[in-house]
C-alpha cells in the first residue's frame, strides 16, 4: 500500500496530479510527538524568545538560565533566526535588502569585522512546560543549527557546548528537566571566530571580484558567502549570520533511543531487477544507573511484508551501530523493485523503513525514514575525459543549476517549498549547493526526492577562503550533515569544495558515513572543467561556443553558465526609492548587483535598449524581460543541441550560475526574492521541454530534443516565419524519428526571405504520429548581423526597435475560480482575437494594492500568440493569501495587446 501512495507523488511530474498534492513537510525520523520550542515568525509580534546582547547582562549564567528570570529590556528575538534578523525586525536597524542600507560605507549595520565578536554575542532565551506525560522517560533536547559556537544551559545547568554551523546534537536534560513545571533554555550564542573583513585579499579566482573578502572566514565551518560575493553583496551580512538558525526541539525515549536509520540499496547491474538492503541504525543507552540493557530492535519495510529483528546488549552511555544485512535477513533482497528516477526519466518511487527498540517487550523508541532504490554513478570514460553520470545503467545529461541560499537565513517551509516548485517547473534535473553556502533543510531534500531532483553536496569550502583550522569542528560537521541526508535518493553525489582542494581524510570519512556516492576533491577537477560566463554577454555568443574570455566552452562538464534577469518593475520597486530606479542610479544599482558585476546598469542596459530607449522604469523593465528571456533561451538550447557526440568532442552536463536570488538584486534570475517569477523561468522550462523544437541563430536551423529514455517515431516539425505585420512569409515541415535521450539536430535550415521586415517571428511546433501538437516554440528575431563578441549586434541582441511598430492585438480571456483545499486556481482561457501577433503576455494576481500575490504559481507566462492562437493556464496560490484581501485582481498586459484587469472572488 504504502508503496503505491509514494508512486502516487511522481504522477504529478507526468501531468495527472496536481503539484498541491506534493510536498507537504514530514518529520521522516521520530515517531514521538516533538514539541518545537521555535518563536513564531514575528507578524503576530507575541515572541516566546528574549535576546540581549551578552556583554549588557550581569548576571551568571546560572540566574538567566532559572525560570523566572525577568527579561525586562530584552528584545523579542526570532528563532530560527538570527542576531541581525531580529535587530532588523526590533527597528534597531534598517532593512538590509533596500537600497544601500547594507553597505559597510553607509555606517548604518555595524560590520563585526570594525565592532568585534562582542558586539553580536548574544544571549537567547526562552521558558517552556514541559508536559505530565514525559514523566518516567528521557527526555532529550535537540537544538539542529546554531552558528557557531554556542552554550546550552538548562535551569541553571551549562549541558552542552556547540561548535559549526552545520551540527546538531542530542541533549539528554533528564535529570535537570522539571515535568509538569516551567523550564528555562538559555542559549549563548558567538559568532564565527573569524569573522574575516569585506575587504578584498589579493588572491582569488581570475575573473571574478576577489570574492570572500580577505578569506579569512574559511577558517571557520560555516556559511562563507556571509562575508560577502559577487553575486550578492559584495561586503557580505554584517553579523555574519550569527544565530540559532534552525529548529530546537523537545522529545522522548524510554531506556534505549535510535538514530539516524540508514538504508544502503545494492542493484545487480545491468539487470536492475534485483536490491540488496543493508539496513543500520545507532542504538543509545542513555542510562547512568543500570550497567547492561538487552533490547530488541524490530524493523520492518513498510507495506511491503518484510520483517526483521535483532537482539542487542549495550552498556551505560554506549552507543552501538547494529546492521541487518542480506547475508543475515534473505527478506532484505527485493526482487523487481521499484526504482527511483530523476526528472523526466521515470517515477519517484519512494520507500519507508521503520525501526522500533523494545525492552522486556515495551516499546522505547522508534524512528523511520524514507528511501529509494536506485544507482547513480559517474565516469571520465569520454572522448575527452569530461566526468558523464549515469542513473540506473542508463547516461543522464545533466541540466543542472546552482543553488545559493537566502542570504540571511530567512528561509521557512513555505519559501522552500515556492523555490523548489519553480525549479521544478523550470526543468532542471539536477541542483548543486555551492561550497559557500549551507546544508538545506530536510524538507528540501524530502521535496527533492519527490519532485526527481538530483543534489550535488559540496561542504563549505572555497578557492577564494582558507581551510578550516578546526579539523575536529569540519569533520563533525561534515559528519552530522551526511548522517541527516544520506537516505534521500536525490543525493547524488558529493564534493569536497568549490574550486579549491580537500580537508585530508575527507573522502575516507565520507566512506564510512556512506559509501554509495561518488566523490571528488572539488568542482573544477576529475573531469568537470572550468566554469563562466556568469555576467551578461552578448547571447550571440553562446552559439560561438566562446561566451567567456577565462575559456568557458560548450562541451565536456561546465559547473557555472549562467546569465542574469532584470526583475519585474513591482520588485525594483521593491528594493530602492523611485529617485534610483529612474533615471538608473548607478551607485545604487551596482551595489544590488556585487559592485556591478553583472553588467546591469552598464551592457544589460544596452541590450535593453536596442529594443529602443525607453521613457520610465516601468517601460525598461518591460524590455528587460525580453533580454532576460533571451539570456535564458540561447545557453539552454546551446546546450540542448550539443546533447550529441561529436567525434571527440563529448558534452554532458549544464549547472546554470544560478537560477535563484539570495537577497533583493537587480540581477536576479528565474525568480526575484521576493518570489516573483521573471521571464526567465518560463523560457527555461521552454528550453527544457522534454520533447522540444528550437532555433539556432546562429546557423538558422530547426533542431529537435528528446529527453526521455525512450525513442519516437514519426514525428513532425514546422517552422513559420512571420513579418512585423503579422504575416506568415516562409513555412516548412519535416519528420523526424527521435532516438531515446537524443537529438536530431539540423533538421532543415530556415530560409528568410530577401524583403522580410527587420523584426520577424518565428513558431516552431512539434506534431506526434497522429498529427497531434506536443509542443511549440516562439521565437523574434532581427535582421542585424553578429559582428562578434566584443559587440553586441546580432539577430538575438540588436536592430528591435521597430518592435514598437507592431500593430495592436486583443487577447479575449475568460476564466474560472476554483478551490481545493488550503489552494485557490484561476484556469484562464485566452484566445487572440485579432489579426496582430500578441507579443509577450504577462499575467500577473495582484492584491487591492496593485502589489503581486507571492508566491503564485503559472503554468506559463510571458508567452506571445499568434492570431486566432489559444493558451489554456492556470495560476494557483494559497487560499489564505487570497482571504486576507479585500478584492484580488487579476491583470492581463502585453507589448502590443491593450492591459485588462478582472476583479475576481475571494
Amino acid at each position: 500500500m504504502n508503496r503505491i501512495c509514494y508512486t502516487v507523488l511522481a504522477l504529478w511530474l507526468f501531468g495527472l496530479l496536481p503539484l498541491a498534492a506534493v510536498g507537504q513537510p514530514v518529520n521522516n525520523s521520530r515517531d514521538n510527538k516533538r514539541i518545537y520550542l521555535d518563536s513564531n515568525d514575528g507578524h503576530a509580534g507575541n515572541f516566546s524568545w528574549k535576546m540581549m546582547k551578552a556583554a549588557e547582562v550581569k548576571e551568571r549564567a546560572e540566574d538567566v538560565s532559572q525560570p523566572g528570570y525577568g527579561t525586562q529590556g530584552w528584545l523579542p528575538a526570532i528563532v530560527p533566526g538570527t542576531v541581525l534578523n531580529s535587530l532588523v525586525h526590533n527597528k534597531v536597524y534598517p532593512e538590509p535588502y533596500y537600497g544601500v542600507n547594507n553597505k559597510v560605507e553607509s555606517g548604518l549595520i555595524p560590520d563585526i569585522a570594525e565592532v568585534g565578536r562582542d558586539f553580536y554575542t548574544y544571549w537567547f532565551r526562552t521558558e517552556f512546560e514541559i508536559p505530565a506525560s514525559y514523566q518516567g522517560q528521557t527526555i532529550w533536547l535537540e537544538p539542529e543549527g546554531i552558528n557557531y559556537r554556542a552554550e546550552v544551559w538548562v535551569n541553571g545547568n551549562l549541558l552542552s557546548t556547540i561548535n559549526g554551523m552545520f551540527t546538531n546534537q542530542y541533549i539528554d536534560i533528564t535529570e535537570w528537566a522539571k515535568v509538569g513545571a516551567k523550564n528555562a533554555l538559555a542559549i549563548k550564542v558567538y559568532p564565527v571566530d573569524m569573522s574575516g573583513e569585506p575587504k578584498p585579499k589579493s588572491w582569488g579566482a581570475p575573473g571574478e571580484y576577489q570574492n570572500g573578502g580577505n578569506g579569512n572566514i574559511g577558517i571557520n565551518t560555516t556559511m562563507l558567502m556571509s562575508v560577502g560575493w559577487d553575486f550578492t553583496f559584495m561586503d557580505g551580512i554584517r553579523d555574519r549570520n550569527t544565530g540559532i538558525w534552525k529548529s530546537i526541539s523537545l522529545y522522548t525515549t524510554g531506556g534505549i533511543a535510535l538514530r539516524h536509520p540508514f538504508v544502503k540499496s545494492k542493484l545487480n547491474a545491468p539487470a536492475y531487477n534485483q536490491a540488496r538492503e543493508n539496513i543500520s541504525v545507532e542504538v543509545v543507552n542513555p542510562s547512568t544507573s543500570i550497567d547492561t540493557v538487552t533490547c530488541v530492535v524490530k524493523g520492518e519495510i513498510v507495506g511491503e511484508g518484510i520483517q526483521f529483528q535483532k537482539s542487542i546488549r549495550i552498556l551505560r552511555g554506549e552507543e552501538l551501530t547494529l546492521e541487518f544485512t542480506p547475508e543475515d535477513f534473505p527478506q532484505l533482497i527485493l526482487n523487481n523493485p521499484c526504482l527511483w528516477w530523476p526528472v523526466n526519466k521515470g517515477p519517484q518511487n519512494l520507500y519507508e523503513v521503520k525501526l522500533t527498540a523494545y525492552i522486556n517487550g515495551v516499546a522505547c523508541d522508534a524512528v523511520q525514514t524514507k528511501f529509494g532504490i536506485r544507482e547513480i554513478t559517474s565516469d571520465q570514460k569520454t572522448p575527452d575525459n569530461s566526468r558523464v553520470f549515469y542513473v540506473n545503467g542508463k547516461r543522464l545529461f545533466i541540466r543542472g543549476t546552482n543553488w545559493i541560499p537566502e542570504a540571511m537565513l530567512r528561509s521557512n517551509d513555505e519559501r522552500t517549498y515556492a523555490e523548489l516548485r519553480y525549479t521544478r517547473q523550470s526543468g532542471i534535473n539536477l541542483v548543486r549547493f555551492w561550497g559557500g553556502g549551507i546544508a538545506e533543510s530536510d524538507y528540501f531534500y524530502q521535496l527533492c526526492d519527490e519532485l526527481g531532483l538530483l543534489v550535488w553536496q559540496e561542504f563549505w569550502m572555497t578557492g577564494d577562503t582558507r581551510h578550516p583550522q578546526d579539523k575536529a569542528v569540519y569533520f563533525g560537521n561534515v559528519t552530522s550533515t551526511v548522517k541527516r541526508v544520506r537516505n534521500h535518493p536525490c543525493l547524488a553525489y558529493y564534493v569536497a569544495s568549490n574550486e579549491s582542494s580537500e580537508v585530508s581524510g575527507t573522502r575516507e570519512l565520507l566512506g564510512l558515513l556512506d559509501g554509495t556516492r561518488g566523490y571528488q576533491m572539488q568542482s573544477e577537477c576529475a573531469g568537470v572543467h572550468d566554469g563562466s560566463p556568469y555576467k551578461q554577454v552578448n547571447p550571440m555568443q553562446h552559439y560561438e561556443n566562446t561566451a567567456s574570455p577565462r575559456g568557458s566552452r560548450v562541451d565536456g562538464f561546465n559547473p557555472e553558465y549562467g546569465a542574469p534577469t532584470l526583475p519585474t518593475v513591482e520588485c525594483l520597486r521593491e528594493m530602492m526609492s523611485e529617485k534610483d530606479l529612474w533615471p538608473i542610479n548607478e551607485e545604487v544599482w551596482n551595489y544590488l548587483d556585487g559592485n556591478g558585476f553583472h553588467l546591469m546598469a552598464t551592457m544589460y542596459k544596452d541590450l535593453v535598449n536596442n529594443y529602443g530607449a525607453s521613457s520610465s522604469i516601468g517601460e525598461f523593465a518591460e524590455k528587460a524581460q525580453f533580454v532576460g528571456a533571451m539570456n535564458s533561451k540561447s545557453i539552454w538550447e546551446v546546450w540542448n543541441y550539443n546533447k550529441l557526440d561529436y567525434g571527440d568532442r563529448f558534452t554532458s552536463g549544464l549547472l546554470f550560475w544560478y537560477h535563484n536570488s539570495p537577497v533583493r538584486q537587480v540581477s536576479s534570475n528565474m525568480w526575484d526574492w521576493s518570489l516573483e517569477p521573471t521571464a526567465s523561468l518560463y523560457y527555461t522550462a521552454n528550453s527544457l521541454q522534454p520533447l522540444h523544437p528550437q532555433f539556432d541563430y546562429l546557423k538558422n536551423t530547426v533542431s529537435v530534443v528528446n529527453d526521455y529514455y525512450r525513442a519516437f517515431a514519426g514525428y513532425t516539425v514546422t517552422a513559420d516565419v512571420y513579418d512585423l505585420n503579422s504575416k506568415k512569409v516562409w513555412s516548412q515541415s519535416a519528420r523526424v524519428d527521435l532516438p531515446e535521450d537524443g537529438v536530431v539536430n539540423d533538421v532543415f535550415t530556415i530560409q528568410f526571405p530577401a524583403t522580410i521586415t527587420q523584426v520577424h517571428f518565428i513558431n516552431l511546433t512539434l506534431k506526434d504520429e497522429k498529427g497531434k501538437p506536443v509542443s511549440s516554440n516562439f521565437y523574434w528575431r532581427s535582421n542585424d548581423v553578429y559582428e562578434g563578441k566584443t559587440t553586441l549586434t546580432g539577430p538575438t541582441s540588436s536592430g528591435f526597435e521597430d518592435l514598437s511598430k507592431l500593430r495592436k492585438a486583443k487577447v479575449r480571456t475568460s476564466y474560472k475560480v476554483r478551490k481545493e483545499s488550503d489552494q485557490y486556481f484561476i484556469d484562464l482561457t485566452l484566445k487572440n482575437t485579432s489579426a496582430s501577433i500578441s507579443f509577450f503576455n504577462q499575467l500577473q494576481l495582484l492584491d487591492e494594492a496593485l502589489s503581486p500575490v507571492r508566491p503564485t504559481f503559472y503554468t506559463d507566462n510571458f508567452f506571445s500568440l499568434l492570431p486566432g492562437e489559444i493558451r489554456q493556464v492556470t495560476i494557483e496560490t494559497a487560499l489564505d493569501k487570497i482571504q486576507t484581501m479585500n478584492q484580488p485582481l487579476l491583470v492581463v498586459r502585453g507589448w502590443n495587446a491593450t492591459k485588462e484587469t478582472y476583479k475576481l472572488p475571494k
